[in-house]
């Protein structure tokens, strides 16, 4: 048996050298370890799995805030958080179980990233909850309220958010699974996420239960999946509205006993403000003077009234609705509104809008027409900015736009809506003009979070006032028609506005637990004595109504029996002037 001996080589000192140097490995840095971990093979299952539990962590500190907020002491809040951070976790890996495929989900999953990020930054800033009907009005908002609502702390915000998630999607590599195996696979996770969701909730039930019984805006706090929910409501619930019915309520409409012997047609204008308080307005008694041009004119303000929403999308339709608020949210069907009787009417009516958002359906079956439309440039460059306008805008070229209605309505009488910018938020420094800031120094960003307590409310004050002004300008204008016509007005707000109380700002918080601030809203009426003496209304008798309560439910009412305009649907318990009509008139300025 022959064996083979090794006998070993020396080589020189310079090649022994550099061949150890290429076989050394680089020493890892921190961030090569950490960027080398993320490279990792994964599946698609465990990178949901580490964006749950990430988001829950980053994007979640108004929810545990709010947790500690009305836990009070770390021994009643901590478990809480711990249990809320379980379903929070085992609810976000449940929804994206249907997205845990290996081929085009990292889109979907950095999208995801980005929707927790955008808002959270809101409801830190703002202090709103993303319910259904605060992301419908989201997803409603045009080009200029998006404006509005960007700036450089958002986008800092944002980005410390989505950096590393966008990072680690970026290097993942997705383990390729067949098809049927993956399914199976993420039904698994699916079962086991709903299995530990429900067995800490059960575990906990009794902390758990009375906490979101008394505390319902905690699950819209709940992020991304509140958001996810509320807008994958927003999205589908339109798609089943289209297909309701309209249902008609103009059957039956005409003209009252006052037109057949008139001695001049009315002349009605209706002003739907926007994001206005009732206890702003120096008429009910606000300690600053912000509408010293309505007190001049001797208007009516009603201090008791309740809006039906706490969103545009939300009050408008319903103030219009001949259904009450609990009947016209609880509806299956689209009924025909205000608008649409007042035209079966016979009476000429126009609704001008100065939102880009529109009457959210309103006006869709009557004339209508944006202030943008047919604007003199030399008047855009003055009032305008971009694609929005101060309200002042509305009464250019108004008298044109009456006269292009069809003469014979005019000749029984005209209804003009007039739809507000008013004092639209969070830049309120943009809805009043440069001669109407009385109240300075004002909030000049939309980061409501970087001004003052008293620069913001001197910047919505300053909002208030100019209403004041157009609502004068308004009525003088309708003085001036008096020879020709029979004129009144009426303006009410859609909704209120939270102005840091209670850490809120803006509107639209959900309307069980909305504080009152953002349900409290003006309602001011004007009666030329032209329409005094056509209604035959009591002065003294509206004066002495004043604090009576009332809601947009109101609204449909009073009008159509202010028009003289009968209906089936017309209900004199609801109208506010009913008890005052018909009595010895007083004839006011």
């Amino acid at each position: 048996m022959f064996g083979l001996r090794a006998h070993s080589t020396s080589l020189p000192p310079d090649l022994a050298s550099a061949d150890s140097t290429e076989d050394a490995q680089p020493a890892l840095t921190p961030w090569r370890a950490l960027d080398a971990w993320f490279a990792r093979p994964r599946s698609a299952r465990s990178v949901i799995i580490g964006l749950s539990l990430y988001l829950a962590v980053a994007a979640n500190w108004p929810l545990w805030n709010e947790l500690a907020r009305i836990g009070g002491a770390p021994s009643v809040y901590l478990p809480l958080i711990v249990l809320m951070s379980l379903l929070l976790i085992c609810g976000m890996v449940a929804v994206l179980s249907f997205t845990a495929w290996t081929r085009w989900m990292k889109p979907l999953w950095f999208g995801v990233a980005v929707l927790a990020a955008v808002v959270q930054h809101y409801m830190l800033t703002y202090r709103v909850v993303m319910d259904p009907t605060m992301m419908a009005s989201a997803l409603q908002t045009d080009s200029s309220e998006v404006q509005d609502l960007l700036s450089w702390r958002m986008l800092f915000n944002v980005l410390c958010v989505v950096a590393l998630p966008a990072w680690a999607l970026w290097r993942v590599r997705l383990v390729p699974a067949p098809a049927l195996s993956q399914a199976w696979r993420n039904l698994g996770l699916l079962l086991i996420a709903a299995a530990v969701a429900g067995a800490g909730a059960f575990a906990m039930n009794r902390q758990l239960a009375p906490l979101m019984r008394n505390n319902v805006h905690l699950r819209y706090m709940l992020n991304p999946l509140a958001s996810i929910y509320s807008t994958t409501t927003a999205v589908i619930k339109p798609m089943f509205v289209h297909g309701r019915k309209l249902i008609p309520v103009t059957g039956g409409t005409v003209l009252g006993a006052s037109y057949a012997k008139q001695a001049r047609p009315p002349l009605f204008v209706l002003v739907v403000g926007e994001t206005a308080r009732a206890d702003h307005f120096g008429l009910n008694g606000y300690a600053r003077n912000t509408t010293p041009e309505l007190a001049a004119r001797h208007v009516l303000s009603y201090r008791d009234v309740r809006s039906c929403g706490t969103n545009t999308l939300a009050s408008v339709p319903c103030m219009f609705s001949p259904l009450s608020k609990d009947a016209f949210e609880a509806r299956e069907d689209e009924f025909e509104n205000l608008m649409d009787v007042l035209q079966a009417s016979g009476l000429a009516v126009l609704w001008l809008d100065n939102q880009a958002g529109g009457c959210k359906g309103v006006c869709d079956r009557v004339p209508h027409a944006s202030s943008f439309d047919r604007v003199d440039p030399a008047l855009k460059s003055t009032m305008c900015d971009v694609d929005e306008c101060l309200d002042d805008v509305m009464l250019h070229g108004l008298d044109e736009r009456i006269a292009a209605l069809p003469a014979e309505r005019r000749r029984k009488g005209i209804v003009l809506v007039m739809h507000q910018m008013g004092s639209h938020g969070p830049a309120y420094y943009k809805r009043s003009s440069t001669d109407m800031k009385r109240f300075m120094p004002e909030c000049r960003t939309n980061a409501l979070a970087e001004c003052s307590h008293s620069e913001l409310i001197n910047g919505y004050d300053n909002s208030i006032a100019y209403t004041d002004r157009f609502l004068g300008k308004t009525i003088d204008w309708l003085k001036g028609k008096s020879r020709k016509f029979d004129p009144s007005l009426l303006y009410v707000s859609d909704h209120g506005e939270s102005l840091g109380e209670y850490g809120l700002f803006l509107h639209g918080v959900p309307y069980g637990f909305a504080p009152d601030v953002q349900k409290r809203v003006p309602m001011v009426t004007w009666f030329g004595d032209g329409m005094i003496e056509r209604g035959r209304l009591s002065r003294s008798c509206m004066e002495s109504g004043l604090d009576k309560p009332l809601t947009h439910d109101n609204l449909y009412h009073t009008v159509l029996g202010l028009m003289d305009v009968q209906t089936p649907t017309y209900l004199p318990s609801l109208d506010a002037l009913a008890s005052c009509r018909g009595q010895e008139p007083a004839a006011t300025s």
